[in-house]
């Protein structure tokens, strides 16, 4: 059982840096001119970096409450859902926002 709790640390993992590359996969498709794909493309997942990094990661530098946290994790995978979406990319935006939701549960059942 240790090693599919780690494996689904690890997949969590995965996930984060998914979002990350689906947020920067639709700033560079969604953006009018060059600078703008660049800015989004860049700035899209900088931004929800620099979220997670501060509220959400097991060593945020402002631990918050868990209903915070969790909302916090619902916006960022959520845009990442959503730019995957509105980008031409539905059937990724389903499997993420599923194996999202299946990651979670199991993060809650075995409390990690």
């Amino acid at each position: 059982m240790a090693a599919i709790q780690a494996t689904n640390l690890a997949l969590r993992f995965l996930l984060e840096i998914c979002a990350l590359v689906a947020l920067g996969y639709w700033g560079f498709q969604t953006g009018q001119s060059t600078w703008a794909r660049v800015g989004l493309g860049i700035g899209a997942p900088v931004v929800a970096a620099v979220v997670w990094g501060t509220f959400i990661s097991p060593r945020a530098a402002i631990p918050v409450s868990l209903s915070v946290r969790l909302l916090l994790e619902l916006i960022v995978f959520g845009a990442a859902v959503v730019a995957l979406a509105s980008a031409g990319q539905r059937t990724l935006a389903w499997v993420l926002a599923l194996v999202v939701v299946i990651n979670e549960i199991l993060l809650y059942v075995w409390k990690q």
